[in-house]
């Protein structure tokens, strides 16, 4: 193990699937103990297992993001005894699925759902995660956006306005709290190679959405935890506030 981040701590929400639990492996790789928080104790357990068998540190805790209480407590968990809380990295959301519409006819229900998890959840998040890095003096919290974060998406009315706020959330909070020590930045990221993408998909429907993205793949979820772990770590030590692609240029056009 890599052990550049020994005696720091982490909160990844989102961690029991994807690119939560890839960027949860990646910290606990380089040292980071890490708390795992999401909404199914089967996966979040099996990210710990994961964990643990490659001699890393971890713990779980259930939460949905969308509830105030359950969001503090899982930052409680994570600050644990040592009081400290070096890093939050808030992957957790849902994307709506594939039922496309436009907002004249899209689901006001839909629509309450993504700003909830999406938006509200990173908020909640962020609320309770920059408390304890304002007490000590530091800390770095990355959000998980995507493509849709800077660009429309026909038919994606609530998801793209739910990661459109997770940009400006993390600019704002990157301003309040930079004189403070703290980081605040995000992923954009492209479409993410993970056990669901492709469920109830067409193959036409995949290969249009890898079609998107100039480098002519999609990702792996180590690749967006390889920018986390940098975004958390000193050598971005001068960078707060941004929005980085990690797309495979799919904001490019």
């Amino acid at each position: 193990m890599n052990q550049h981040f020994e005696g720091t701590t982490a909160l990844v929400t989102g961690g029991g699937t994807g690119i939560g639990r890839a960027c949860a492996l990646a910290l606990a790789g380089a040292g980071c103990t890490v708390t795992v928080a999401g909404r199914t104790v089967t996966t979040l357990e099996e990210t710990v297992g994961m964990i643990t068998e490659a001699g890393g540190d971890a713990r779980h805790v259930e939460c949905d993001v969308s509830d105030e209480r359950a969001v503090a407590h899982a930052v409680q968990v994570a600050v644990g005894d040592g009081g400290r809380l070096d890093f939050g990295v808030n992957s957790a959301g849902i994307c709506g699925g594939d039922d496309l519409r436009g907002v004249a006819d899209y689901s006001t229900e839909t629509f309450d759902r993504m700003i909830a998890t999406d938006l509200r959840g990173t908020f909640l998040s962020m609320k309770y995660e920059l408390r304890p890095m304002l007490a000590q003096g530091f800390g770095s919290i990355v959000n998980i956006g995507s493509g849709a974060s800077v660009v429309g998406v026909a038919g994606f009315a609530g998801y793209t306005a739910a990661k459109h706020g997770v940009i400006g959330l993390t600019r704002t909070a990157a301003l309040d709290y930079g004189p403070h020590g703290i980081r605040v930045n995000a992923i954009v990221a492209g479409l993410v190679k993970t056990p669901l993408i492709a469920e109830g998909r067409s193959p036409h429907v995949m290969a249009t959405r890898v079609a998107a993205h100039p480098i002519g793949r999609i990702a792996e979820p180590q690749e967006i935890a390889d920018a986390v772990v940098w975004l958390c770590s000193a050598q971005s030590s001068f960078v707060t506030g941004t929005a980085l692609p990690v797309d495979g240029g799919y904001t490019a056009r």
